[in-house]
């Protein structure tokens, strides 16, 4: 939505715009694209396959300069892409060649990155391959989680793609030819891919909460027939009270703690065990303040 609305506040003629369907209980972090662009008097189509010759034909006849791509979830056949006369562009929310394909900001967290950013690139065949217009930075803290890297790399794409309207109205730019031996392509992700497993580090199990942390689907681990959910984590770099073991605690200090088997622990606000969540006083009383052993093996 942020990249439609950059377009519109720099006067672009947007005459159709294809989406998908808004669906009531699906947990998203952005705005309707559908919404926006009907309420700035735009035609939106939810198409289930936009490569179909009726919606070839269609875009052909709009004889459109550019065709933009923003996070669409469809891949584009090149006899579509072929319809713009100057160029098809996507925003893609990596610094590409890396984290090619989907979910880039989950991966990029989740590999440890402390950085990340936006590519507008043309599309070509393959995904995510074309050549770079340009690019933008997007720091990653040490603390940062999916939805806040996410929300920054949205600005971000919005900012540089305001910037590049006026080149582009200029005729079509002439892009960086991307080597793609310089990165991978990443595939989407499942909740079951939320797993933790208790043998981990501290910095693996604290990437993970971070990459999958609401609205995405969480961390998990399984203790017992009780399921783990961990909704948030801070690095804290310091020593775990119990020597080479994977629990929850509260400490001294009245905190919630995960202590990690590389003898590291994160402090962890708030968890949910089997859908119940739990604040570090609400685990302090289930629990009596005992240690809840993850690794139950």
């Amino acid at each position: 939505m942020r990249c439609l609305e950059a377009l519109l506040e720099q006067r672009v003629q947007v005459p159709l715009v294809f989406t998908y369907e808004d669906a009531p209980n699906e947990a998203v972090w952005f705005g309707s694209v559908a919404r926006l662009a009907r309420e700035r008097g735009i035609e939106a189509v939810t198409p289930s396959d936009p490569n179909t010759e009726e919606w070839i034909r269609r875009v052909a006849a709009l004889a459109p300069d550019y065709l933009f791509s923003f996070y669409y979830r469809s891949m584009l056949t090149e006899r579509l892409l072929g319809c713009a006369r100057l160029g098809a562009l996507n925003m893609h929310g990596s610094l590409l060649p890396k984290y090619r394909g989907r979910a880039p900001v989950n991966w990029a967290i989740l590999n440890g990155e402390t950085r990340t950013g936006v590519t507008l690139h043309y599309m070509v065949a393959k995904p995510d391959a074309g050549p770079i217009v340009a690019q933008e930075a997007v720091p990653i803290a040490i603390d940062d989680d999916a939805l806040t890297v996410s929300l920054a790399v949205a600005g971000a794409a919005a900012a540089l793609l305001a910037r590049c309207v006026p080149l582009l109205a200029a005729g079509p730019p002439v892009g960086r030819a991307m080597d793609l031996t310089q990165g991978s392509y990443f595939g989407g992700r499942r909740s079951e891919d939320g797993r933790i497993e208790a043998a981990w580090p501290a910095a693996r199990i604290h990437a993970m909460i971070r990459a999958v942390a609401p609205p995405f689907p969480g961390a998990f681990v399984e203790v017992g027939s009780h399921r783990v959910l961990f909704a948030q984590s801070h690095w804290t770099g310091q020593p775990a009270a119990h020597s080479r073991c994977a629990c929850l605690y509260v400490d001294t200090d009245g905190r919630l703690y995960l202590d990690c088997m590389d003898g590291l622990r994160l402090h962890v606000p708030r968890i949910a065990i089997d859908g119940r969540t739990l604040s570090a006083k609400d685990f302090a009383r289930l629990y009596r303040d005992a240690p809840l052993h993850l690794d139950t093996t």
